[in-house]
């Protein structure tokens, strides 16, 4: 079920709110499991037991490593136990066509893996709650796209949490606007980078992937936004997963801003795990080499995204070494230009899968990007479709900016009054706008969904 569908937003979405805060306060950790539950049946019935038995296991564990605490050898065997059945099921599964591929089940393997090693580490208790530990793994405001949310970030929240009305209407502000990047911004961008895709003018190539940029941003960003703002509805301070990253300087900079839960996760179960850059460089550029390996291998078992990981790790590796210092004293329009140009190659990468292009039209999209391949600078129906867009392509690119956000506190500070009514009329202007176009439009598509 999509956040943006007609079904979740009058049906679901009322109904487990209400269920939720009729019940008294011991119950609503039950009823966040029942209808993270009920949420999960209602896109994949037949992935539903998955979801059940890991949630069940990885309670399992937990308990025993809890039990086992002083008994260091002991502990080891069973988290390696559970690390090799959470990978292991995962790799199955990736290993499956797409269309066998359980809904979400990168993001709640990953919470659960972390869950099981943070108390094997002792840095978290385990739950004796199955009803709370289950209501944490099917939290349905991030299950299946997260952000990454680890056990420790809510674990105070699941035993506690506080509800109000001012809190409830921060998050269905949030909610709103996260709707809109999804609905408004991402579906009509993803229509647009369909045009392009397969299209070979040296223009077509730079409207094509910045379409396709500018839709899995505004498409993942805009679903995180949902689940941050439906998280604060039930009480819970979701980390945010966003950082405006196509303001980088940098491609560091860039993974310090672009899905900050997943990189968090892997720079602290894998890299760090590895021994970080304590131990030289070479270990250091191998262990992020193995790192960017397996963050490609999360999105799927499939060649262009292994490439698009290793891809990544060689430029982090090369900006490691010497070439950060020379981008830090270039001016900022540079570092900026160099940062989109390198995105602008990996999303090429990441977009070869098949399901539009494939790995050889990705390899001839990306010489067309430096003009090789080319059969023309710019036809007369780009020219068309870029005048016709114009507007929509400024949106787009302020939207991916902190600019939006800014006049927003300015007209908060500087105008209290006017920014009350903005504050209610925006959100309910956003939310119907993207119901009539959920209504209108049958091109509803979420590329994180295959994760």
């Amino acid at each position: 079920m999509l956040f943006s569908s007609l079904e979740f937003l009058f049906l679901f979405l009322p109904l487990s709110l209400c269920l939720y805060f009729v019940l008294p306060r011991r119950w609503r950790n039950l009823s966040l499991l029942v209808s993270g539950l009920v949420f999960y049946a209602f896109g994949e019935i037949e992935a539903l037991p998955v979801m059940l038995l890991s949630i069940a296991l990885n309670y399992a564990f937990a308990l025993i490593l809890q039990k086992l605490r002083g008994k260091r050898s002991a502990a080891t065997c069973v988290l390696a136990v559970a690390v090799a059945y959470n990978i292991g099921q995962l790799v199955y599964f990736k290993l499956q066509p797409l269309s066998e591929l359980p809904i979400g089940i990168s993001f709640y393997t990953f919470q659960a893996l972390s869950y099981v090693i943070d108390v094997y580490r002792e840095s978290v208790a385990a739950n004796r709650s199955l009803i709370d530990f289950g209501a944490y793994i099917s939290l349905y405001p991030q299950l299946v796209a997260g952000p990454i949310v680890r056990y420790s970030d809510v674990a105070a929240e699941l035993r506690e949490r506080r509800h109000g009305i001012d809190l409830a209407a921060d998050g269905l502000r949030r909610f709103c606007a996260g709707l809109s990047k999804k609905v408004l911004l991402a579906n009509t961008a993803g229509a647009m980078w369909e045009l392009f895709a397969l299209r070979e003018g040296f223009f077509d190539a730079y409207l094509g992937v910045f379409f396709f940029a500018m839709q899995i941003y505004f498409d993942f960003s805009g679903y995180s936004d949902m689940a941050i703002g439906l998280g604060k509805v039930f009480g819970f301070s979701f980390p945010e997963n966003f950082n405006y990253p196509y303001t980088s300087t940098s491609i560091t900079d860039f993974w310090r801003r672009w899905h900050i839960t997943l990189s968090s996760f892997f720079r602290e179960y894998v890299y760090i795990s590895l021994g970080g850059n304590r131990r030289g460089k070479l270990i250091t550029y191998r262990n992020l080499l193995i790192t960017w390996a397996l963050t490609g291998l999360w999105h799927g078992f499939s060649l262009n995204f292994l490439l698009w990981g290793l891809y990544f790790a060689l430029i982090l590796i090369i900006e490691k070494a010497f070439l950060g210092k020379l981008i830090a004293s270039a001016p900022r329009l540079l570092q900026r230009s160099y940062s989109l140009l390198l995105i602008a190659i990996g999303w090429v990468i990441f977009a070869s899968d098949g399901s539009l292009i494939g790995i050889s039209e990705g390899g001839a999209y990306i010489l067309r990007l430096f003009g090789i391949g080319c059969s023309e600078l710019c036809a007369s129906l780009t020219l068309y479709e870029l005048w016709r867009n114009a507007a929509f392509i400024l949106i787009l690119i302020l939207g991916a900016t902190p600019l939006p956000r800014r006049i927003y506190l300015f007209i908060k500070k500087k105008t209290p009054r006017a920014f009350a009514t903005l504050d209610v009329a925006l959100p309910l202007a956003a939310f119907l706008l993207s119901v009539a176009y959920i209504v209108n439009s049958g091109y509803n598509p979420f590329l994180y969904f295959r994760f």
